[in-house]
């Protein structure tokens, strides 16, 4: 399977996603983005977590509705837990396929990571061990989705705090591997990389280097939070803050290399007014037309 061609026939507003800036839509923005959307500097796509519209209807779905009909949309899933050991969660892919066939979103996504066990289920997305028995388990589950939905998936780098001692392959051969037997693509998270890299004393050029940008399908911007310890720093994914100094200069390197792709502003805790979230996502694109003189 061809990855780009794939993206390009999935339908939606426009087929696919532009390669230019757009922003994870919050319920507080709703207004704002629908009046902003015929008035230049507006979010050229939106992104949003199907799992908040897992209803049968009501506001969610009228806001929605009528943000679908101004702007592309990308759906950012949160809840298949596909590393579960057991399984990704059933009932969480069929409301996802559901919500996909009612609103044909430009692209839709999820992590490498589980979220639960056979008892439990964890407000986390939590890594997986690099194995060759997880990576079969997670093909298989990435298969079922695919399989389900009609298209392809994109899977997003996580962020870690550690690394598991009987790991056997490096994060970058997982998703080399994932890729090649399942034809999904790579929702290329730049500050997930600087915080993992961060904690587990990698390098996040040499992460990038191993990177093939045919993967890539979309990429994501956001903050993060550091802790000082006696040990040393610990970098934090919480998205709440603007974009750090790493991940714009490694963004700029990679799209200056590769192309523009199209670029998510995600600020999930502490999000700000409409303005200042929109300012992020104009830094973006200004790195995006800079690109393409």
């Amino acid at each position: 399977m061809d990855i780009a061609a794939n993206l390009t026939a999935q339908p939606g507003f426009s087929g696919t996603l532009p390669p230019k800036a757009g922003i994870g839509l919050k319920p507080q923005h709703y207004g704002d983005a629908l009046d902003a959307a015929a008035q230049p500097g507006r979010p050229a796509w939106v992104e949003v977590h199907p799992q908040n519209y897992f209803c049968d209807g009501g506001p969610p779905h009228r806001w929605l509705t009528a943000v679908a009909e101004q702007y592309p949309i990308s759906f950012h899933s949160v809840g298949l837990s596909l590393g579960t050991a057991d399984g990704l969660i059933e009932d969480q892919l069929d409301r996802l396929a559901a919500l996909c066939e009612r609103y044909k979103p430009a692209i839709v996504s999820d992590h490498l990571s589980f979220s639960g066990n056979a008892h439990d289920r964890y407000a986390d997305l939590l890594p997986i061990p690099y194995t060759k028995e997880a990576l079969d388990h997670f093909v298989a589950q990435v298969d079922r989705v695919q399989q389900r939905l009609g298209r392809q998936i994109l899977i997003e780098n996580p962020s870690c705090y550690l690394a598991y001692a009987d790991n056997e392959m490096s994060e970058t051969d997982f998703f080399a591997q994932l890729i090649l037997r399942t034809s999904c693509g790579l929702l290329l998270d730049i500050n997930n990389i600087v915080v993992t890299t961060g904690n587990l004393d990698g390098d996040p050029r040499e992460w990038l280097s191993q990177i093939d940008p045919e993967w890539v399908g979309e990429i994501h911007l956001a903050g993060h939070a550091t802790e000082m310890h006696d040990s040393g720093p610990l970098y934090i994914d919480d998205h709440g803050s603007p974009v750090g100094n790493a991940a714009w200069m490694h963004y700029f390197d990679f799209i200056s290399t590769n192309g523009a792709k199209p670029t998510l502003i995600e600020w999930d805790t502490n999000t700000p007014d409409y303005a200042t979230y929109m300012a992020e996502a104009h830094k973006a694109q200004a790195i995006l037309d800079a690109v393409a003189v």
